[in-house]
């Protein structure tokens, strides 16, 4: 990824700047309390006694592009490579969102909450043997923080309230916050934020783009390109007895294979989701040798539209775009066959922060009478002087679900007598033309870790503030409204405001959602300790997974080398 990143001086100018508008809008707003819903796991069965061996065998649909997790957004990365890695704190995946100490034993927020101190535990060694002290964390966030030339922080815009990090002792770390943000502890659980050594960040900022050096329960052995990624048991892992497993390989197939290797046995689990034909499919063919287990999925796609090319720069042409999608009627359609499913705004449909029905109907897009909808589309693009338009959408290659969230886009825009023609490129190949903003319009998703407005809305807020914006759009009132949302920890007050920034994005819409996901993860009935989430990028550091049975008992030596 080649964005161009936010660095901390302009947050904090920015925030300046917007902090009279900030204030003015936390003193006027007021709304009911709301808490976040989130989804309630299935308990685990106390039968269930962890064995110790075996190597888990899973699917990757596509495979990481470089290592390191600074800079990376997809599910391609984190399935093969977060076992390597440990982070501050992690969500605990069988009881979610639960947030529990990873290499942190402890943790204090102070009362105004802006001074986070974490102790972390005495006995972790990266795998080359070093011990990692609160040195390495420190190094770690800076490079999130403020990123070295020519390294990528996909996350930067998160800690912009962070004004400074102290280690008073090698096992002590202090944050220091400017202002409290509402998503902050979540935030240090991200796994994403992993944690680096310092002296190899400091002999080569670049390190881990290249090379995987680890606290977490896996070393690594060998990436095979096009085939598989190898990892073996950390012995020396600080959770004692931890990991079951002697190892794990992820084998990169096309999804047309994965099925095919599901019901053979070939491998153990795909850990992205399948679709619900295809759990039917595996039930008739595999019976209970395969598990499925489902959630609701805090994912989505999203509509890009590029607003520095014309004519998606005038908001009459995007309004009528997206009032063109009959996202209720494709909801319908496609959730048997596809991940696609709700029909939601801008956050996750079900969580108690998402809009209802009512409030999202009445925006544009959104209307159950996509007749009238398309004829109120029609009028914008003429009274915009638009008349015979082409464009192109630029697609992931990953069939379920953007060929089918394309392929919607398609038909609903020939309704307003547009061609249309796709351009389906590899994940990596899509990053660089959206952050070169060289398309007419994308498809892009949203995926996130945890149900927080600070995370849903990063999307949308101005492209020099966030390098995820890839529409390029500036909108300083929606940039206002996402830093007093991040500021205020009264819920009543961060809820309204919530709503003032989805009416407005939705407005104007500079990218709007398309449809909501449904997530089904189908995977061996022998595998156990693996607890499905709404997160597909959370509980993938495999260190409580384990094998029942005689698979347990496979040499890691026999397996893993071979």
């Amino acid at each position: 990824m080649n964005c161009a990143v936010l660095r901390a001086a302009p947050v904090r100018a920015f925030i300046r700047a917007a902090g009279e508008t900030a204030a003015r809008m936390i003193a006027r707003v007021a709304g009911a309390a709301l808490a976040i819903a989130f989804f309630v796991p299935q308990p685990a069965q106390a039968a269930d006694v962890p064995k110790r061996g075996g190597i888990l065998e899973f699917a990757s649909t596509v495979e990481p592009g470089n290592y390191d997790c600074h800079g990376n957004t997809s599910f391609a990365f984190l399935h093969p490579v977060a076992p390597h890695y440990s982070t501050l704190l992690k969500f605990d995946a069988a009881n979610y969102p639960q947030i529990v100490g990873d290499l942190a034993q402890s943790w204090e927020v102070s009362a105004d909450r802006q001074t986070y101190t974490f102790k972390l535990r005495p006995n972790v060694l990266f795998h080359d043997g070093t011990r990692l002290t609160s040195a390495d964390i420190k190094a770690s966030y800076q490079r999130i923080i403020h990123p070295p030339q020519g390294v990528t922080s996909s996350r930067q815009v998160d800690f912009g309230a962070i004004a400074a990090i102290d280690t008073p002792d090698p096992l002590t770390v202090v944050f220091r916050l400017q202002w409290p943000d509402a998503a902050m502890l979540a935030n240090f659980a991200s796994p994403w934020n992993c944690i680096y050594s310092a002296v190899k960040l400091a002999e080569d900022p670049q390190f881990p783009k290249t090379h995987v050096l680890g606290t977490g329960p896996f070393v690594f052995v060998e990436h095979k390109k096009g085939e598989r990624w190898q990892a073996r048991r950390w012995e020396k892992y600080f959770q004692p007895g931890k990991p079951y497993l002697d190892g794990y390989e992820a084998q990169f197939m096309a999804p047309a294979g994965v099925m095919k290797a599901l019901e053979s046995g070939r491998i153990m689990a795909e850990f992205r989701g399948v679709t619900p034909s295809q759990r039917d499919q595996l039930a008739e063919i595999a019976g209970d040798r395969i598990a499925t287990t489902e959630s609701a999925w805090l994912s989505n796609l999203l509509v890009v539209f590029n607003t520095q090319k014309k004519p998606f720069d005038d908001a009459r042409v995007r309004r009528a775009l997206s009032l063109a999608i009959d996202r209720w009627g494709a909801a319908e359609r496609l959730q048997g066959t596809t991940f696609l499913k709700y029909v939601g705004g801008l956050m996750r449909p079900g969580a108690n922060l998402a809009m209802s029905e009512a409030e999202l109907t009445a925006l544009p897009g959104f209307s159950r009478d996509i007749v009238s909808a398309r004829a109120k589309a029609k009028q914008l693009l003429a009274d915009a002087g638009v008349d015979k338009l082409s464009l192109t959408v630029l697609v992931r290659d990953i069939p379920v679900p953007h060929y089918a969230g394309a392929g919607l886009l398609v038909e609903s825009w020939k309704e307003l007598g547009i061609t249309v023609a796709q351009d389906r490129r590899n994940i990596w190949d899509w990053q660089k033309i959206v952050d070169a903003r060289d398309f007419d319009i994308a498809l892009d998703f949203s995926g996130d870790f945890y149900d927080d407005p600070t995370f849903q809305l990063t999307k949308y807020v101005s492209h020099d503030l966030s390098p995820v914006n890839f529409s390029g759009s500036t909108d300083r009132f929606l940039d206002a409204i996402f830093v007093a949302q991040a500021m205020t920890t009264d819920p009543r007050q961060r809820a309204k405001m919530v709503r003032d920034f989805e009416r407005h994005a939705l407005n104007e819409a500079y990218t709007v959602p398309l449809l909501w996901w449904n997530r089904i993860v189908a995977h061996s009935s022998k595998l156990k300790g693996w607890n499905i989430t709404p997160s597909h990028f959370i509980g993938q550091d495999l260190a409580d997974v384990w094998i029942a049975g005689d698979t347990a008992t496979m040499s890691a030596h026999d397996h893993v080398s071979r």
